[in-house]
């Protein structure tokens, strides 16, 4: 009980272990993997307009897979993110867009156009 409520103030405790345990792993990768990384995560928490606490930390835990298995294969920065960074970083937040606030105000758009339209003569 006191749990929850705490979780409402602080948010979820279980989300915030993920996270640290996010940022171990990536403290972990070779220096060059590790400097991209940091760079697509600090764009992904300015662009991605994530709200959704878990879709958040499952999206920073799969680019951590990914970087992870890069390196452990060698594969080159290019060959991950290719020649146009924002364009591989936005298509890659394409797979968690539930949880971005814009999809809130989309659907209120939809929802208020809906009311009005059918209630106009």
């Amino acid at each position: 009980m006191v749990t929850g409520w705490i979780e409402k103030i602080t948010g979820s405790i279980e989300q915030k272990k993920r996270y640290r345990q996010y940022k171990a792993r990536t403290e972990k990768l070779p220096a060059y993997y590790r400097a991209a990384i940091e760079a697509l995560d600090r764009y992904l928490m300015y662009f991605g307009a994530i709200t959704d606490g878990d879709t958040m930390v499952s999206m920073l835990e799969d680019l951590a897979d990914l970087f992870e298995q890069s390196a452990a294969h060698g594969t080159p920065i290019r060959a991950i993110v290719g020649d146009n960074p924002v364009e591989f970083v936005e298509t890659f937040l394409q797979n968690y867009a539930e949880g971005q606030w814009i999809n809130k105000e989309r659907k209120r758009l939809i929802d208020a156009i809906d009311r009005i339209a059918d209630n106009a003569p």
